[in-house]
């Protein structure tokens, strides 16, 4: 039939007009089949069949998923009380797709003012419409939200964590909004590409919004991160491992330790502890104040953002220097990563200037590149 039917010396509007009886056809099937189902539904005849439910039989005899046999079979318990729409679909004029969606807020009342509407209508704006209307029943409500879950997991053997989360409509918007809040203030960093970096910030944005509260947190003990290390790992020769299994590279747990609680526990290559390090790495927060105000954001050269801006030790925590302003500054999430994972130092001279230098080596300064170049002396004073 389909071959034939492609062969034909029909001109357009002629398959066209095939194709239109064809529809009405099947249009007039579907009433008829949507009849069925609610004399199969009302008798309950499904049952003893191997299936879980009458949408898993439907599902499964038809060959369509379990979403859209619960919509047909809501659309075949609704129509029988709606004689304008059962005739709109026979006729063609609705589609069963939007018929589905129309039945699910519908009423003899509304049900003519309604057809005329959907039929100028896209499926998606009254599948929208149909959302807004109808009010999940107090039993879905509290299914949703007793059934809120997140889950998170470890893969490639430790060195790659999963999230996963379900939860109600009204909780996710609030954690998308702060997610998208948080992504407004994380920058590209230089490895990302700008395609398809809204994830990698969205994942940026979510570890710091975690680390300032593992930082704020008055329960040192609980809020603290294990990591369990080696010393040549300490030394940065070889990745280390938390208490949970999660492994990462040293870079990593070099800024961690600024970012957030940490207690490093060195080990023989034995497995035994050396020593345990420290876990009040955070300035108080009297320091905290003092800090902000001295250096009012960001010091890298230029930045003076305040967005995530961390207390960065000069002389590293994990290298033995001490949480004091002397030896803090204030440094952004983006400026921190270049620090940690891409090799940018950051020192203190004497009287008291912020230095910064390239993963080269190389001095860096705010500015033309030209008017850097010009000013050698030690008269220069940073902007940073």
């Amino acid at each position: 039939m389909y071959g034939s039917l492609a062969s034909t010396d029909l001109d357009d509007d002629g398959l066209i007009g095939v194709a239109d009886a064809l529809n009405r056809h099947i249009a007039a099937a579907q009433v008829a089949m949507l009849g069925v189902i609610a004399e199969v539904d009302r008798r309950e005849a499904w049952r003893d069949s191997g299936a879980r439910d009458f949408p898993h039989w439907l599902s499964i005899r038809y060959g369509i998923s379990w979403w859209k046999a619960d919509r047909w079979i809501k659309a075949a318990g609704a129509l029988h009380s709606l004689p304008d729409m059962a005739a709109a679909l026979e006729a063609g004029t609705l589609g069963i797709d939007k018929v589905v969606e129309l039945s699910r807020f519908a009423t003899p009342e509304t049900e003519r003012e309604l057809v005329e509407w959907a039929a100028e209508s896209t499926c998606a704006t009254i599948r929208r419409r149909a959302d807004l209307e109808v009010r999940a029943t107090h039993a879905e409500t509290e299914e949703f939200e007793r059934n809120r879950s997140l889950h998170y997991w470890h893969e490639d053997s430790g060195r790659r964590f999963g999230l996963e989360a379900r939860m109600p409509a009204a909780q996710g918007a609030v954690v998308a909004r702060a997610l998208e809040r948080a992504v407004d203030q994380m920058p590209i960093m230089p490895t990302d590409d700008p395609a398809t970096s809204i994830e990698a910030r969205r994942a940026d944005a979510l570890t710091a919004l975690c680390s300032q509260g593992i930082a704020a947190d008055a329960d040192a003990d609980r809020a603290t991160v294990v990591v369990h290390a080696s010393l040549e790992a300490l030394a940065g020769r070889r990745n280390v491992e938390t208490e949970h299994g999660a492994v990462m590279p040293p870079e990593a747990l070099q800024r961690l330790a600024c970012d957030a609680r940490i207690q490093a526990v060195a080990e023989s290559d034995a497995g035994d502890a050396v020593s345990f390090g420290r876990t009040r790495r955070e300035p108080s927060a009297a320091m905290m104040r003092q800090l902000r105000y001295r250096d009012r954001g960001c010091r890298f050269p230029g930045c003076g953002s305040t967005a995530f801006a961390n207390a960065h030790h000069i002389v590293w925590w994990s290298r033995g220097g001490g949480t004091d302003l002397d030896n803090l500054v204030l440094i952004c999430g983006f400026h921190h990563r270049l620090v940690h994972e891409y090799g940018w130092t950051v020192e203190r001279s004497d009287d008291g200037r912020v230095l910064w230098f390239r993963a080269d080596g190389a001095r860096y300064r705010g500015g033309p590149e030209w008017a850097a170049s010009s000013v050698e002396s030690d008269a220069f004073v940073d902007t940073g």
